[in-house]
């Protein structure tokens, strides 16, 4: 199953804060030979992530988001995914307890903007938050955590763990070599015939600018799921990139 990632926060988009969830998240996956097949940046607003989640929903994929769950009046993602699954958002039980729980061991006051956190679309579940003890939520495949990366990196790797062993040791396996005197369009035909004869396979080219804008080099490569059908392809690869550079 493919596994993408949302990341929520105007302070994102406007360069007020740098990002950590992409980079945390492709590291915990690659921990457990999985990996990250899209990543999408969302604003604080409540109709661009309605919009957003509800095109997740068609996908069936994995999604992870991160942000919004909070109670400021900027954060809308509890309302977005309530919306975008047309569920109620009601008073969860054990949240509201958990959120009340934190409240009185910091001497905090119990208000209905902190008690709203609570308030979470209707069937969802929990995930702990070990850091402050305020949870976040899943529906389905969807699951949410807080802005904060500190908090938010152990409860990913508690749903990882909890939830989808089952799919670890299956990311993707890459060979690749380093191509030199050739240029993009001499081995393009090469990739796209064994992206054709290799189900599954896909082809990559990462090519080095030089100080005279040519191409010196390019990292040229497969990757895949199946091993065996990724070394058939690196093996044409390979001896396809020795025929061109002998012309």
């Amino acid at each position: 199953m493919a596994l993408g990632l949302f990341v929520v926060g105007d302070e994102i988009l406007s360069g007020q804060r740098e990002d950590r969830h992409f980079a945390t998240l492709r590291r915990l996956l690659a921990e457990r030979g999985m990996s990250l097949a899209w990543v999408t940046f969302l604003p604080d607003s409540l109709e661009a992530q309605v919009s957003a989640l509800k095109q997740s929903l068609l996908s069936g994929h994995i999604v992870f988001s991160c942000g919004g769950i909070g109670s400021t009046p900027d954060d809308h993602t509890r309302q977005a995914a309530a919306l975008a699954f047309n569920r109620p958002l009601v008073a969860h039980i054990d949240a509201c307890e958990l959120i009340a729980q934190r409240c009185q061991a910091q001497q905090l006051e119990l208000t209905p903007s902190r008690l709203a956190m609570g308030e979470l679309p209707h069937g969802a579940g929990l995930i702990p938050n070990p850091y402050n003890q305020i949870p976040g939520f899943f529906v389905g495949q969807h699951w949410f955590f807080p802005g904060f990366p500190a908090m938010a990196e152990p409860m990913m790797r508690w749903v990882l763990d909890e939830y989808y062993t089952g799919l670890f040791q299956q990311g993707l396996l890459q060979r690749s070599l380093l191509v030199s005197g050739l240029g993009e369009g001499d081995y393009t035909p090469l990739l796209e015939l064994i992206e054709k004869d290799h189900p599954g396979v896909n082809t990559f080219s990462l090519p080095k600018l030089g100080t005279d804008t040519a191409f010196l080099q390019a990292e040229v490569g497969v990757k895949g799921l199946d091993a065996e059908m990724v070394k058939s392809a690196f093996e044409v690869l390979k001896s396809g990139i020795a025929l061109l550079e002998c012309h």
